[in-house]
């Protein structure tokens, strides 16, 4: 009786994960570049503040901006150029309201400038909840220590 020591090959059931790394890394960097540019609204100068940043939601918010010289600017996020042109206070009630009753689970953020009139900012407010805006958020930075 003669024992044949065979060779059998070993299956290596291991992936190669190098080439994932690569394109996880190449779409980091494009994240990276991209989120600077998808910010909405007006340029104003945010107060900082301690707080948790809003849930990620499907819906596009409307931003309604405030400047320091108490003008008003709209974006609806529909990449209108409403943002570019300041409007009355009447005219956003209007659009924001045409918006919210179309559908009313669209979010609504206040960015105010940080040198605008409280009274002012709550104007706004109380205007954009009569609007139909089941509640208005409020944007800030986040408060960096040592700033």
């Amino acid at each position: 009786m003669s024992f044949k020591k065979s060779k059998k090959r070993k299956l290596v059931a291991e992936i190669n994960v190098v080439p994932y790394i690569d394109v996880m890394l190449v779409l980091l960097i494009v994240f990276m570049v991209t989120a600077p540019l998808l910010m909405q609204g007006v340029k104003v100068t945010l107060p900082q503040a301690l707080s948790k940043p809003l849930e990620e939601k499907d819906k596009e918010p409307l931003v309604v901006s405030i400047k320091d010289d108490g003008s008003y600017y709209l974006d609806i996020g529909n990449g209108s150029n409403d943002e570019s042109q300041a409007q009355t206070l009447a005219d956003i009630v209007d659009k924001v309201g045409k918006v919210l009753r179309e559908q009313p689970e669209t979010p609504v953020l206040v960015w105010g400038d940080t040198r605008v009139d409280y009274g002012a900012v709550v104007n706004l407010m109380s205007e954009l909840q009569g609007a139909g805006a089941a509640s208005v958020g409020l944007v800030t930075e986040p408060l960096v220590p040592g700033r």
